[in-house]
């Protein structure tokens, strides 16, 4: 087992999987700690960094493309004190960090592990039902619906068609943007039927956010959505759709002759052979074309 402690954090790794716990300290990022322990099967990691610096270093996991919600709900925008895949190394400890990256390495390396994209989630997401507040509302998710409400900074036209509950069937995507520079951020849910053209100032499926502490909490909300709608990488499902037969139709006069209703009759008996006609429909359909002959 290999393990490294610092005060950003506790990171543990038994062969299997790699247990990432925030540490205490006070610059630690609100989501992180709320957030509390990951546990992160080896088959997630497409891989592994330990960057040096002067005074404090970095161990980075790169996680494979779609294997966690929270990853894909914030589209990679979470910033260094709260991104729980990254932990600070104190000078003093290089040469544990490096060791416990080569460990990962090598693993991953004996495991075969592939660092492509994956079709399903390997993290769970975090657990509901939770809720945040944050910019000019309140999100909260029981794993069934999400609930929005409103505070007195929500603008008027917005606060006016009060809360909201929509169903976790309603909605199509999540995402969680961080507001940059004079650039608002927001938390916006994708409803199906609804147009999501407004700005989140306006829109009454998102919550507008502007850069205040508590604004990464709202990423949590929309992993836990993101973990429970289906992967956007998943093969679609497999229906048995068996095709329609021909459909005979009113001939023109032109057609509607004894040499025209001979040649759909051998059309159907090639679509009979071929199986795309079952026995059932193929002499239905002869006996319509009969009864015109």
């Amino acid at each position: 087992m290999a393990e490294i402690i610092q005060k950003d954090g506790t990171w543990a790794f038994d062969g299997d999987a790699l247990r990432l716990t925030p540490g205490r300290d006070r610059n630690i990022g609100l989501l992180r700690g709320t957030l509390g322990e990951l546990v992160v099967p080896l088959g997630a990691l497409a891989g592994i960094s330990f960057e040096q610096g002067k005074k404090s270093g970095r161990l980075r996991l790169r996680l494979r493309d779609g294997a966690d919600p929270l990853l894909h709900a914030t589209g990679g925008r979470l910033t260094e004190p709260h991104d729980p895949y990254q932990l600070a190394v104190e000078s003093d400890r290089y040469g544990v960090a490096e060791y416990f990256a080569d460990e990962v390495r090598n693993a991953l390396l004996l495991d075969g592990v592939s660092p492509d994209p994956v079709d399903g989630y390997l993290l769970p997401g975090p657990s509901v039902p939770l809720s945040a507040s944050a910019g000019d509302g309140t999100a909260g998710f029981d794993g069934e619906q999400v609930r929005l409400e409103w505070n007195w900074k929500t603008e008027d036209a917005k606060a006016a068609t009060g809360p909201r509950t929509i169903p976790l069937s309603e909605i199509t995507a999540v995402e969680w943007q961080p507001a940059a520079g004079l650039e608002n951020g927001h938390l916006r849910f994708t409803v199906r039927g609804a147009p999501a053209t407004a700005p989140p100032k306006y829109d009454p499926n998102a919550v507008e956010l502007w850069g205040f502490k508590r604004d990464p909490l709202m990423a949590l909300v929309a992993a836990a959505v993101q973990a429970r709608l289906p992967h956007p990488s998943a093969p679609p499902a497999e229906t048995d759709v068996r095709p329609e037969p021909p459909r005979l139709t009113k001939a023109s006069p032109a057609e509607d002759d004894h040499d025209a209703l001979l040649r759909r009759l051998r059309e159907l008996g090639e679509l009979h052979r071929s199986g795309v006609l079952t026995d059932e429909e193929f002499t239905l359909a002869k006996q319509a074309v009969l009864r015109r002959m």
